[in-house]
């Protein structure tokens, strides 16, 4: 009997055609052009919320979703799977899985938390769990996640442990203290932790977690699985599964790897024993694999996911292709953070070794960042009256604490800034720009405008 294309059988035969060696790199203003549909006079010093694709990346999504236009039937049958094997199969070099099946393209990484979390939430209502057994997390996990808790795991009798990330953070020891701390609560009481939840990279504050050594903590500790959310991850820093060592691992391609909206990488470390792992989506796949389910979720637009070849078209224009993409942002964003940080005498808000292509920057104390309200009012300031986009960020006192602080008091505020290869210096200068001439009319955020 014929093998059904559809579903990517004989996947790990395939091999990507050969490229014709480039002659040259990437130049400064063939970056500007791939970018010039950004609009004009806005300074993105935010990639890390919605990334950003270059213009030969939507070219080639626009012609596959004409190729799907043209004739539906024949893109189903013929097409789509062999295009997203092809797209599993760049991902599984990249991120050294072991077998293409063992990795799945999904939407994001709130889809690829919402397959975990049904699956932990089904053994504790099949009774394979106990009541008094936990989640673990760090308490900056996205809020998404810690929904889905609230969704799939709460209800059917499981708990959840925060832990408190250190914050300004200058070593991972003090990430290590706080999280075997959590782990010994989630063991009180005959509990067991079933699952870890980390970030490779937390998204507010931004800190690059140490997850190979918190993995091994865990293993040591009788965790059941590990779930990496690492949705900042790939295209800013170097993802090898193997080494991570993680259960379940997923990131976003949008964010820092060039691709439109939405394409996340699932990996499942044992994905021929994960019979009870499914797609949120039941469609007609159901039970054949999670990497069958998901390429097939209902007619919807697939181009995001049949692009990953030509984003690796892309990257590889650059001298060192994609490390020397992660290079040149990491090294570019310590520079604008300690650019910044000098200009209004404050700090980082960890060393650069425990940041990838996003950096916290304090803010002056003068500007009485002393809420979340006060931080989005500054965010809104930025955007509406300087054209800057950047994340802002309060940090609550903490009693008992020594309070980082600059010479005029207490810093509670942060910006949150990216460095991707479309920025320049000038996005940095209007930056701190806007800043100095806050503090020189001795304004505070309860003194900007509402938008």
């Amino acid at each position: 009997m014929d093998e059904d294309p559809r579903n990517g059988d004989g996947a790990q035969h395939f091999h990507a055609p050969k490229k014709a060696k480039l002659t040259r790199f990437i130049s400064e203003p063939e970056i500007r052009q791939e970018f010039s549909h950004h609009q004009s006079g806005v300074a993105r010093i935010n990639n890390g919320s919605f990334g950003s694709c270059p213009r030969s990346v939507l070219d080639a999504q626009n012609k596959w979703q004409l190729r799907f236009l043209q004739q539906p039937d024949d893109f189903y049958f013929n097409t789509l799977r062999k295009g997203i094997v092809e797209s599993r199969t760049v991902m599984k070099k990249l991120i050294n899985a072991d077998d293409v099946d063992h990795v799945s393209l999904v939407d994001n990484a709130t889809t690829a938390a919402a397959i975990v979390l049904q699956q932990i939430g089904r053994r504790f209502s099949q009774g394979k769990f106990q009541k008094n057994d936990t989640v673990i997390m760090f308490n900056c996990a996205f809020p998404a996640v810690k929904k889905s808790i609230q969704a799939y795991v709460i209800p059917v009798g499981g708990s959840v442990i925060e832990v408190q990330l250190p914050f300004p953070v200058n070593s991972n020891e003090e990430i290590f203290a706080e999280f075997k701390k959590g782990l010994e609560r989630g063991k009180a009481n005959g509990g067991r932790v079933r699952l870890a939840i980390l970030d490779h990279i937390t998204s507010m504050p931004s800190v690059v977690l140490p997850v190979r050594e918190l993995i091994k903590i865990c293993r040591e500790h009788g965790v059941d699985q590990v779930f990496v959310d690492g949705a900042h991850a790939i295209g800013s820093l170097n993802v090898d599964v193997k080494e991570i060592g993680a259960d379940f691992y997923v990131s976003n391609l949008y964010k820092w790897f060039f691709s439109p909206p939405s394409v996340a990488f699932l990996y499942c470390k044992n994905s021929s024993t994960m019979s009870d792992v499914h797609h949120p989506v039941v469609s007609h796949e159901y039970g054949n694999g999670l990497p069958v389910e998901s390429a097939w979720v209902g007619a919807r637009d697939y181009s995001a996911q049949l692009v990953v070849p030509s984003i690796l078209d892309f990257v590889n224009r650059f001298e060192g292709g994609v490390e020397g993409i992660m290079k040149r942002n990491h090294d570019e964003v310590v520079k604008m953070g300690n650019m910044l940080a000098e200009s209004w005498g404050t700090f980082l808000g960890s060393p650069p070794e425990m940041c990838a292509s996003m950096i916290m920057v304090g803010l002056p104390s003068r500007l009485c960042v002393t809420s979340d309200d006060d931080a989005v009012r500054l965010r809104s300031y930025l955007r509406v009256y300087h054209g800057i986009e950047v994340p802002t960020y309060y940090q609550a006192l903490k009693n008992g604490d020594s309070q980082p602080r600059d010479k005029d008091g207490c810093i509670t505020g942060y910006l949150r800034i990216s460095h991707q290869v479309y920025n320049s210096a000038e996005d940095y200068d209007r930056l701190k720009s806007a800043i100095n001439q806050l503090l020189q009319d001795r304004k505070t955020c309860e003194m900007l405008p509402k938008e």
